[in-house]
């Protein structure tokens, strides 16, 4: 009986995993309009010596008629304030900003991006990490894609690089996830701002939307500042709207094993609003979900008798795994045979869940060379 519920539960996630693949429109598929508004692209960077000089000039080539490029540089300890203050000599467009002193209550990207909106001209106002690259239509394909759409926020996920196998492994993983369980046709329609999916690497807003909404000071001091902006907007009766951006925006997010762990290690817990008991039972169903087909299937082929265990229906409920995997992972530009790897997948992806939960309890989460401290713990 739990073998067929099990297999019933993956079929159905199939399902919503197909129909996201169809329900997700790609960045550069929609007409221009007759009018372009003006666009500021906000970009914070804090530390940022290896990426910043690559997405601003980036930026600076987009394809657009009416845009300003506004970065801050978040009181670097490296060399990132002498490589804008370079570039902003060079190009007009281009304005530096020095973040103020962080202040109580705020943790650092919310901050710096506050202080951007608080400088922004722009009828519009694309958020955009300093580890970014952008395709020369990136911008005008964006607008394109909200006009028509009629979004308040359009948000698109990057085409994610990675280097070593570490990152292969974990950060196609973490973009499928929020497909897997995030049907968009519902997501739509349905006002429930849980509905929702927002990436910070690539968020352009209305304006007036982000006014509406609070900005960044209402999240001030959430640590998945972008998955609350999402809501917010849906809160407001706002239209959200979410983006295959692979042909459009890269990102590098983490380089090796540390980066990786300290970063979703940072953003894990958080996704679940520091909710414990939803957080350990969420993983303990994924992991019964992914490893019990596995663990069956390998049993009843090593010979070892199963009473009431099918070895038909752990097969079938591992194609179904694999099915999912190998039609996510193309479409998000990861290499097809990685999804051959699912299980230690999860095993990783378990580990960093199990030490996200570890750095919140101990209030000893980093980022950026700043303490992010210990946030409100809640058991139900």
């Amino acid at each position: 009986m739990q073998q067929a519920g099990l297999l019933a539960i993956l079929s159905v996630l199939t399902l919503i995993t197909l129909s996201n693949m169809r329900a997700l429109r790609r960045l550069g598929e929609h007409p221009m309009p007759e009018r372009l508004p003006p666009v500021s692209i906000l970009v914070p960077a804090r530390n940022e010596e290896g990426n910043i000089d690559a997405c601003l000039r980036s930026l600076l080539a987009q394809q657009y008629p009416d845009y300003e490029i506004i970065a801050l540089d978040d009181n670097s300890e490296d060399r990132t304030g002498a490589i804008l203050a370079g570039l902003a000599a060079q190009y007009p467009r281009l304005t530096v900003v020095q973040g103020r002193p962080l202040p109580p209550g705020w943790l650092g990207k919310t901050w710096a991006c506050h202080q951007l909106a608080e400088r922004a001209r722009g009828e519009l106002l694309l958020f955009t990490d300093a580890d970014t690259r952008h395709h020369p239509r990136a911008l005008a394909d964006a607008v394109a894609a909200l006009q028509a759409e009629q979004a308040d926020l359009l948000t698109a996920f990057p085409k994610q690089d990675t280097g070593s196998w570490a990152e292969r492994l974990m950060v196609p993983a973490m973009i499928w996830t929020f497909f897997l369980f995030m049907p968009l046709r519902l997501a739509y329609r349905s006002p429930r701002p849980e509905l929702s999916v927002t990436c910070g690497q690539f968020m352009l807003f209305r304006r007036s939307a982000y006014r509406a909404i609070g900005g960044h000071k209402v999240v001030r001091h959430e640590v998945a500042e972008d998955m609350m902006l999402g809501r917010r907007i849906k809160e407001h009766g706002l239209r959200w709207r979410v983006f295959d951006g692979c042909a459009r925006v890269s990102c590098h997010m983490y380089r090796g094993l540390r980066e990786a762990l300290d970063g979703f290690g940072k953003n894990l817990f958080a996704g679940f609003r520091y909710n414990i008991s939803a957080y350990v039972l969420g993983w303990l169903f994924a992991a019964v979900l992914v490893l019990e087909p596995l663990a069956v299937l390998a049993l009843s082929l090593a010979g070892v008798p199963l009473a009431a265990l099918s070895r038909g229906l752990a097969a079938a409920s591992v194609a179904a795994m694999l099915l999912m995997v190998g039609i996510s992972y193309p479409r998000f530009r990861f290499p097809a045979y990685l999804a051959l790897f699912y299980p230690l997948t999860l095993v990783m992806c378990a580990v960093i869940a199990g030490y996200s939960l570890a750095l919140a309890l101990s209030g000893r989460s980093y980022w950026k060379g700043r303490q992010i401290g210990r946030p409100k713990i809640r058991w139900w």
